[in-house]
């Protein structure tokens, strides 16, 4: 039973998902901050005040929506901007062959290049100790 779980737990989509997890998380502060600091302070000094929280419509409140909602877009926008249009560019000039795309090294192969490098590190090692 606990052999099972070790297995489920190491299996490679796991572990993954678990890392794409950490760096979307990671990449969420990025962008939040990026509205946060740059993009609404700049549509506060084009249109007044960014916060639309104290707006309402037949004294429902939907301000706090309004701020949401244009968080949201700018986040998408900056997403789409920053990392989809550089990204796809990138592939487009990898599909011309005018970017070399890195070289795809089997699992094999980092690890004999990893076990050679430990074993001449312990030799260097045992080299200079003598």
């Amino acid at each position: 039973m606990l052999k099972g779980f070790k297995d489920f737990v190491l299996r490679g989509n796991l572990i993954e998902l678990a890392v794409a997890f950490v760096i979307g998380t990671a990449f969420t502060v990025v962008m939040l901050s990026l509205v946060d600091n740059v993009l609404m302070p700049l549509i506060g000094k084009i249109g007044g005040e960014p916060n639309f929280d104290s707006i309402d419509v037949a004294e429902i409140p939907i301000g706090a929506f309004l701020t949401d909602l244009v968080g949201f877009v700018l986040i998408a926008g900056a997403v789409y901007f920053f990392v989809i249009v550089p990204y796809n560019r990138l592939l487009e000039l990898r599909k011309r062959g005018e970017v070399e795309a890195p070289e795809a090294v089997e699992e094999n192969t980092l690890l004999l290049r990893e076990i050679r490098d430990a074993l001449t590190a312990k030799s260097e090692g045992d080299s200079t100790s003598s």
